[in-house]
């Protein structure tokens, strides 16, 4: 048991409420949020309203709005996720930056007007990493990103991983419905940005003997790129672009898939991860960022270079001709999610920020290398 005095919390972030809009980010702060709470600690929240696409003009009048907020609310702790908290005056509070992607590194991978706008974030998002009392990252990746690109001093960032609600998806993929399973498949879910490399998984692919289908869950500013590209390939009856999905449908998919795949070339997390560990999937990824933190490549998955797409159909044939391996890799993540279990990772948290007792002893949250 975790011994944590009751703490009040205020979470600031400007990414929209649900996952349409807020992507990983705004599954990251839900659940850490829903853990503290089930915890008996108050955990209140500064947000848009769910469907409320913010802009990086928007996003910037958001933190000026609530730079007061915590004058009345009192927490012993304001907690920022990303550049959102930035001018908020923290009326006493511990000051915390968390960050959930480092922006300055995702920016190098994007092209366009999704790396403008990223790079342009992360000038905000250093001004606060660098102020805040406290900077928290998602992997020692992420961690060390921090302090390449910010100039944040390493013993000022602390390691707490992203969490999964493991009862609630165990709950969800019992309950599921069973979807028509002609054939083996793989599934994809990301918010389609360039530096996910969906591009290369249709390209491997086409390399795959044609029995095999992929079904890609999510939508994003690569969607018709990838679109295109299914079309080039001549892959037009083995992709299935399934855009959003809610909850239910997202965990059915989980449920019907044989492999789950996803070539990420920058990953400051990667709760998808996690949620694919939790179906019982084997994992197919890029060694990359903080990909191999979380899987155990010839453990609970394979793990091949960025951008090869002949290794990487090589390594989706294998292991859609081995129901052993398959059911091994699966059996292992099952195991190895259970470290990112919700109420684990709240108790981490407050550890991290001072606010609790260390959920096991001698852990040391922060980062030591440079």
């Amino acid at each position: 048991m975790y011994t944590i005095a009751v703490a009040r919390l205020l979470f600031v972030t400007g990414t929209p409420a649900g996952v349409r809009g807020g992507s990983g980010t705004f599954v990251g702060v839900s659940v850490l949020r829903r853990a503290l709470k089930a915890g008996g600690h108050t955990v209140d929240l500064l947000a848009p309203r769910e469907g409320h696409s913010v802009s990086l003009a928007g996003r910037i009048l958001f933190n000026l709005r609530v730079r007061n907020a915590a004058r009345s609310l009192r927490p012993e702790a304001v907690i920022g996720f990303d550049l959102d908290g930035l001018w908020l005056d923290p009326g006493g509070a511990r000051s915390v930056a968390s960050v959930k992607g480092v922006l300055a590194d995702e920016a190098r991978f994007e092209r366009g007007p999704a790396r403008a706008r990223l790079a342009a974030e992360a000038f905000f998002e250093k001004i606060h990493v660098r102020h805040a009392d406290r900077v928290l990252a998602t992997s020692a990746y992420s961690a060390s990103q921090i302090v390449r690109n910010y100039g944040v001093a390493p013993g000022r960032v602390r390691v707490v991983p992203e969490a999964i609600e493991i009862a609630r998806w165990s709950e969800a993929l019992a309950s599921a419905d069973d979807a028509p399973r002609e054939r083996l498949s793989v599934l994809c879910v990301a918010h389609l940005y360039v530096r996910k490399d969906v591009a290369t998984l249709l390209a491997a692919m086409a390399r795959v003997d044609n029995a095999a289908v992929l079904r890609v869950v999510g939508t994003g500013p690569d969607l018709a790129r990838l679109r295109r590209l299914t079309r080039r390939l001549g892959l037009e009856r083995r992709v299935d672009f399934l855009g959003h999905l809610p909850f239910a449908r997202l965990a059915a998919e989980y449920r019907r898939a044989d492999v789950f795949c996803l070539p990420s070339r920058q990953e400051g997390f990667g709760i998808v991860f996690l949620e694919a560990m939790a179906a019982g999937l084997p994992i197919v990824a890029a060694r990359a960022a903080a990909v191999p933190e979380l899987v155990a490549d010839g453990e609970a998955g394979t793990l091949v270079e960025p951008g090869d797409d002949a290794a990487l159909g090589r390594a989706l044939e294998l292991l859609l001709a081995d129901p052993d391996l398959r059911r091994r890799f699966g059996e292992a993540g099952r195991r190895r999610v259970e470290r990112f279990d919700a109420p684990r990772v709240a108790a981490e948290f407050l550890s991290a920020i001072d606010l609790g007792t260390d959920p096991e002893p001698g852990t040391n949250h922060q980062l030591c290398q440079n």
